[in-house]
Order: C-alpha cells, then structure tokens, then sequence
C-alpha cells in the first residue's frame, strides 16, 4: 500500500526542451537533437489543431451554423 498520496498521481513526463533555455552551453549534437524535438512538438500540435478543426467543422455542420 502506499504511504504518500503523491505516489498514487500520474507523473508528469519530464520536459525535454524547454522553450527560452539557454543555448550557449550545448554541443552541437544536443542541438540538433533539440531542434528534432521541436519538429516532432510542431507536427503533434498541427495533428491536435487539424482534429480541434474537423470536430469544430462537423459540429458547425450538424447545427449549420
């Protein structure tokens, strides 16, 4: 059983990429690997916009707004 309520909760998945963190102290290799996490940030966010905007459009049709 555990003894914190804390270890009950889902846990957050650590950042990765932080936006505004300073660069000046990473190697080339960790700054393309931040640059490959953004991109795959940038195409999940377009995936999530393009699925708010079909269910927005079916809904608009249903009540044909």
């Amino acid at each position: 059983m555990a003894s914190d309520l804390d270890e009950l909760m889902p846990r957050k998945p650590k950042v990765q990429t932080a936006i505004g963190e300073d660069l000046s102290a990473m190697s080339v290799r960790e700054l393309e690997a931040r640059i490959a996490n953004l991109e795959a940030e940038i195409v999940r966010t377009k995936d999530a916009l393009r699925a708010r905007s079909a269910t927005k459009s079916a809904a608009d049709a249903f009540f044909k707004r």
